[in-house]
């Protein structure tokens, strides 16, 4: 089969690009950068922005799947920026499977499309949008989200994973950025730290989207549906980052400031970012103070029942492998 994986160059992407080739698959990646490394495994790359509709439609041009991997992640910056990759880049991902009839979109959306500021508790899909949002990340791929879903129908079948926090050996954002700012001393458990939140290891984020794949068509009932993903395994969330950080023999975070002072922070900040210009990233936001400091997560049966979705990895496996991959890294630095 001829796949099309817009973002097959990022730490997902990639893990789901492998995957595809080992199936047998024909694989293309729609890519912002140059990646020999998928070029080497025989991919057929394509450089690019989702946010163009030319060069979406061209990636698209004889594939009979489609998985939409690709976004704008990170919680500050223009709107624009984010409606541009997000929504704009999903309509004409859209568009290129209704002209071509490629009857399966795979989206990739994210857990915090439904994340209204206060604890998720084994929460499931029928939980409703919010009304408001603190960043434009989870609003922009809640747009997306619905546009996925309203796409669904007899020619086009569609559906939404909503992964949570994806991390494992090849993590090129959240563990490196939770090391650098340990090691920086700029890390402060954020709460009572009790706070149970899901993760997900990559090798199991990237087999649900397979699954997904295999599981859809026209009819099917993961069709027009959305799906959380995760290791099933609520950890709390200020011990499983020291675990994280162990596996690169970091140092655990000790330092603690309370929720409503890190929320108080994070509103200040974001006023004094908009009123100079600044367009780097805060040390913290309103969203990331939530996140940090609410429980999250949810309940996998759907995507057991609809999907045959079952996390392969634990999370000790997951840290085992991280460690030694980590530790490799390392030697090879040197």
């Amino acid at each position: 089969m001829h796949v099309l994986v817009t973002g097959g160059n990022g730490f997902l992407g990639q893990a789901i690009v492998r995957r595809l080739l080992a199936r047998g698959d024909l694989v293309r990646s729609l890519q912002r950068s140059a990646s020999p490394e998928l070029e080497t495994l025989g991919v057929d790359c394509v450089r690019g922005d989702v946010a163009d509709a030319g060069v979406v439609h061209q990636a698209a041009t004889g594939c009979q799947a489609v998985f939409h991997v690709a976004a704008k992640a990170g919680f500050w910056g223009r709107y624009d920026d984010y409606h541009q990759a997000n929504v704009i880049g999903t309509q004409n991902v859209i568009a290129a499977c209704q002209s071509h009839g490629i009857g399966k979109l795979i989206y990739t959306s994210s857990p915090s499309v439904v994340f209204n500021g206060t604890d998720e508790v084994g929460i499931d899909e029928t939980v409703s949008y919010p009304s408001s949002y603190l960043a434009h990340y989870p609003l922009t791929k809640a747009i997306a989200e619905r546009m996925v879903m309203s796409a669904n129908g007899p020619q086009l079948a569609t559906v939404s994973l909503r992964p949570h926090l994806i991390w494992g050996p090849g993590d090129n954002h959240l563990v490196p950025r939770l090391i650098q700012r340990a090691r920086a001393g700029q890390l402060r458990q954020v709460g009572n730290g009790k706070n149970l939140v899901d993760t997900t290891y990559i090798d199991n984020a990237a087999e649900a989207h397979l699954l997904a794949e295999e599981r859809l068509k026209v009819g099917s009932n993961a069709a027009g549906k959305a799906y959380f993903i995760s290791n099933g395994e609520p950890q709390p969330l200020w011990d499983l980052i020291n675990r994280l950080l162990a596996c690169a023999d970091v140092a655990p975070i000790t330092r603690r400031i309370s929720a409503s002072a890190a929320y108080t922070v994070g509103g200040v900040l974001e006023t004094l970012y908009k009123l100079t210009g600044r367009t780097d990233e805060p040390r913290m936001t309103r969203f990331v103070a939530r996140q940090l400091s609410t429980a999250h997560w949810f309940r996998l049966d759907a995507a057991r029942r609809d999907l045959g979705y079952v996390p392969r990895i634990t999370i000790e496996e997951g840290l085992r492998r991280l460690t030694e991959s980590l530790k490799k890294a390392s030697v090879g630095n040197q």
